[in-house]
């Protein structure tokens, strides 16, 4: 923009001056930090069914706070009014004085002062909308779900300042005629590409894996209509085994439309109806959680572009208003399964306002009562989400409002130590780690240890943002559990950490969930590192992992090794074999020696397998952190690297998302072109002879490798040869 004149500038100073107020006067729905994850979560999680019946989850649920004070200390230039509009009965305090009634509009005088909102709402979260000229309902107003107010012998008012206030939480919610509590998913219609009409029944196809409201249309008649879920033909058309199902009992003189009260997961719909029921034609209503996709990529091998669109679809089904494992059977926020989620949103949609809603509501409240889902090992993830989170977006504020949380749960765990210091599966809990065949979860298990010491260094980051001095104690204790980690489970012999200890002896058993994490998490030296490959990653000997869920970390390790052509060929291999069988969305577990209908069954049920669950889609995070190569290396990706590997690909261009922007890259064997919108980055490759360009500069690390500047805003053109 070019200033011309003194009054030009004058005139683009008081724009951007309005338009930085505008900005600012932004009212939001706000609400006690954590509450409406919890409610909505609650609401979402109790919506399972199971061939018609109510099927809820295992775990103590938690629930909002009902009574809720928001308050903010205001100084104004000149009265004004302002607009409330709250979920609940409230009343309104200016200066400690009530004011009578619950006033819609309240005029505060100029000067300073607080105002107090004070909310009970049980069916819903507490919350307030409130909008002035200055006034504004945002993160800047403090909640407390305690009573700060006490009355002494005189009659008097009084503060109590040990009151722990925190800063109101948000979730972009503008319109004051739509409170929190009105929030539901878009939906939009979808038609069947097929229909099957006999006597008493149609079998509908809609295509592909869906998730949504059936809709029948010119229903009429008296009788019952059954109506039978698949994501295979085999699974719709089985009427005692079908996982999901509607009974309806019509009694409909006139044709009439009906929407099925709850959303489900299906490719096919079996319809069967008796008595004199007709019915015209079935339709859908699609609902999505509204997420676009910022990431992408794209390369030479057209199956791997298909890999990449198919992990996608299955990312969206399962990204709902939070991040659930998967659409079909569980619909449940499965820590594990989340963690996940997080990392291949960080590619992909870059979505935080879903990663900080499903990290709130896996936690819950205090006081703690059991691991997070009952599992030892997603109590873990959970930490190490919240490590995720603020490495991909700098996210400061995030970690203020959840380190009390942290801390009290991590207390709860340290007090389940045994005398070795280390953790072993104590009545209650379930120890997880995968779905494999004779996996011993007995005694102390060295892949529980290894995530128990990332989540100690998770706690010392996280307090030394605080400026809480006890992240020293949480940054010594992780040091001694990874020293026992090698003291106790590492095996020279066997050149691995081995799977665990009982009565204080290390068992000869080996398996890849501990060896693999120690890779990328940098637990090993070099040397270790390329003797756990060859003893563990590429031993046909260890036992195989069969579940895309650990399939994810085994191919993140031998990536963080430059597998990169080996990972490939798996890839095309593992979710190629999902395609092959007709996959339209990636499945919660592949084996690739089943075969027909078999391939469908799981927990001993002929169709227990969910065929779109989100840890399949694994590919989008891979393919974006170690083939694209774009990773933060400080948080919020103020300092970052990219160090694209084709893995034998010809070449392959993307844009990974940051908070600032995308960064843009295209690889191909011969010339790497990259552009970021901010931050400091080096460009990391391996080439046979010293790379060239305009205005690089190029630091030769020695064997081939070369690291290069990347500023903001400049685009990079650069010509090499890839080894």
């Amino acid at each position: 923009m070019k200033i011309k004149s003194l009054s030009s500038l004058f005139f683009v100073c008081s724009w951007l001056l309005l338009t930085e107020t505008a900005m600012a006067q932004q009212a939001q729905w706000i609400w006690y930090p954590g509450d409406f994850d919890i409610w909505l979560s609650n609401k979402m999680q109790n919506r399972r069914t199971e061939r018609g019946s109510f099927f809820p989850v295992f775990w103590k649920m938690d629930n909002h706070y009902v009574l809720m004070d928001f308050h903010k200390v205001v100084d104004l230039h000149a009265p004004e009014e302002i607009t409330i509009h709250a979920e609940g009965t409230y009343n309104v305090k200016i200066d400690a004085k009530l004011v009578m009634g619950a006033p819609e509009k309240v005029l505060v005088p100029a000067g300073k002062h607080k105002i107090n909102v004070k909310v009970f709402c049980q069916e819903a979260v507490p919350s307030i909308y409130i909008s002035g000229k200055t006034i504004v309902s945002d993160s800047s107003w403090m909640v407390t779900y305690e009573d700060k107010e006490w009355i002494d012998e005189t009659g008097k008012t009084s503060d109590i300042s040990a009151t722990k206030y925190l800063h109101a939480a948000y979730s972009n919610f503008t319109d004051p005629s739509q409170p929190p509590s009105a929030f539901k998913l878009p939906v939009v219609p979808r038609f069947a590409v097929k229909t099957e009409v006999s006597s008493k029944s149609r079998l509908i196809d809609f295509g592909k894996e869906t998730f949504g409201f059936i809709r029948l249309h010119g229903l009429k008649g008296k009788g019952q209509l059954s109506v039978y879920y698949g994501e295979s033909k085999e699974e719709a058309l089985s009427a005692t085994n079908a996982e999901t199902q509607d009974q309806l009992q019509v009694q409909l003189p006139e044709k009439r439309d009906s929407v099925m009260p709850l959303s489900k997961a299906f490719r096919f719909v079996n319809i069967v109806g008796d008595g004199n029921v007709s019915l015209d034609s079935v339709s859908m209503l699609y609902e999505y959680a509204d997420m676009p996709d910022k990431g992408r990529f794209s390369c030479s091998d057209e199956e791997m572009n298909r890999i990449y669109d198919v992990a996608k679809y299955t990312l969206h089904l399962c990204s709902r208003e939070f991040f659930i494992d998967g659409i079909k059977r569980d619909r449940w926020i499965w820590s594990g399964d989340a963690y996940q989620s997080h990392l291949m949103n960080y590619y992909l949609m870059n979505d935080n306002t879903t990663v900080t809603r499903t990290l709130y509501a896996l936690r819950g409240k205090d006081p703690v009562t059991g691991h997070i889902n009952t599992i030892m090992d997603y109590t873990f993830y959970w930490f190490l989400g919240i490590y995720d989170y603020y490495q991909y977006t700098g996210d400061k504020h995030f970690i203020s409002q959840n380190y009390d949380r942290m801390k009290t749960l991590m207390n709860w765990v340290l007090a389940r130590r045994n005398k070795d210091g280390l953790l072993e599966g104590l009545p209650g809990d379930w120890v997880f780690i995968d779905w494999a065949a004779g996996l011993s979860k007995k005694g102390a298990i060295s892949f529980e240890q290894l995530l128990f010491a990332r989540s100690l260094e998770t706690m010392a980051l996280c307090a030394e943002l605080v400026h809480d001095p006890e992240g020293a104690t949480y940054h010594e204790m992780a040091k001694q559990l990874r020293e026992k980690l090698f003291q106790y489970y590492w095996s020279n012999q066997k050149n691995a950490l081995v799977h665990s200890r009982i009565n204080g002896q290390p068992t000869e058993t080996v398996t890849r969930y501990a060896n693999m994490f120690a890779i990328f998490f940098n637990y090993f030296n070099e040397t270790q590192k390329q003797a756990v490959k060859q003893s563990v990653l590429l031993n046909p000997g260890i036992q195989k992992i069969t579940t895309p869920y650990m399939r994810f970390y085994e191919l993140e390790a031998l990536c963080a090794m430059g597998e990169q052509g080996y990972v490939l060929k798996e890839m095309k291999d593992y979710w190629g074999g999902m395609l092959k069988l007709g996959a339209t969305s990636f499945w919660e577990e592949y084996n690739p020696d089943a075969s027909g209908a078999g391939h469908y069954a799981m927990y001993g049920r002929p169709f227990g397998k969910s065929l779109c669950h989100a840890w399949g889609a694994s590919p989008i995070y891979l393919l974006g952190k170690y083939y694209l190569g774009v990773q933060p290396l400080t948080a919020g990706y103020d300092t970052y690297l990219v160090q694209p590997a084709l893995g034998g690909l010809q070449w392959m261009k993307g844009e990974v998302p940051t908070p600032a922007g995308n960064i843009n890259l295209y690889v191909s064997t011969r010339q790497i072109k990259v552009q970021a919108p901010a931050g400091m980055g080096t460009l990391r490759v391996k080439s046979k002879t010293p790379p060239k360009g305009n205005n690089i500069s190029v630091t030769n690390k020695g064997e081939n490798a070369y690291d290069i500047t990347i500023q903001p805003g400049r685009e990079y053109v650069i010509n090499y040869l890839a080894i």
